[in-house]
């Protein structure tokens, strides 16, 4: 096993990057190890053309250059969320013993350090119940920050590439459709 993969992320291969190797800021981890990472692969296996990988890399550039930053939410402050990092419908419980769930349980985690936004785009990709409902308690909780509905694809895309690298099909389209709009 390459020793920088953690064992958690199975047949992704998504790279473990240790805190005192990881990049500055979350536009640089993201840019190279959710971004880049997965598009020279994807492209090594034939999955995107050069004209495909040539959007996802202005994408990259305009991340980890700042311009389609953001600043995180009032509780996380200046340093790194923590994310579940596979926060999808499915690792989303809700509890069977009410019609009105007062909280859920997460399971099945990857977590790493990132922007909060992450894991509440990723909660939308696939389709989280009540979705409206967990949005805007976070949204009382800790302020997102002005705009964010706009920048959920730009989140979405790390799981968007993991799905092309694991799976290709329809995911190729929705990757390249969510990059589009940010490069």
């Amino acid at each position: 096993m390459d020793p920088r993969c953690g064992a958690a992320d199975g047949r992704s291969r998504t790279p473990f990057v240790a805190t005192e190797q990881a990049p500055a800021t979350w536009g640089e981890f993201f840019a190279e190890y959710r971004i880049r990472d997965f598009v020279r692969r994807i492209v090594d296996a034939g999955g995107f053309d050069r004209a495909e990988a040539a959007v996802f890399e202005r994408v990259a550039a305009r991340v980890q250059d700042g311009t389609l930053g953001s600043p995180q939410p009032a509780l996380v402050g200046d340093r790194p969320a923590r994310l579940h990092g596979d926060l999808w419908a499915g690792n989303v419980l809700w509890p069977t013993d009410s019609s009105e769930p007062t909280g859920a349980v997460l399971i099945d985690p990857i977590a790493h350090g990132g922007h909060a936004e992450t894991d509440l785009a990723l909660l939308g990709l696939f389709g989280l119940p009540r979705l409206e409902t967990v949005l805007a308690a976070y949204d009382r909780e800790s302020r997102l920050a002005d705009g964010w509905q706009e920048r959920v694809d730009l989140h979405q895309l790390a799981p968007l590439l993991l799905h092309v690298f694991l799976f290709g099909g329809s995911y190729t389209g929705a990757a390249i459709r969510a990059a589009q709009r940010y490069a």
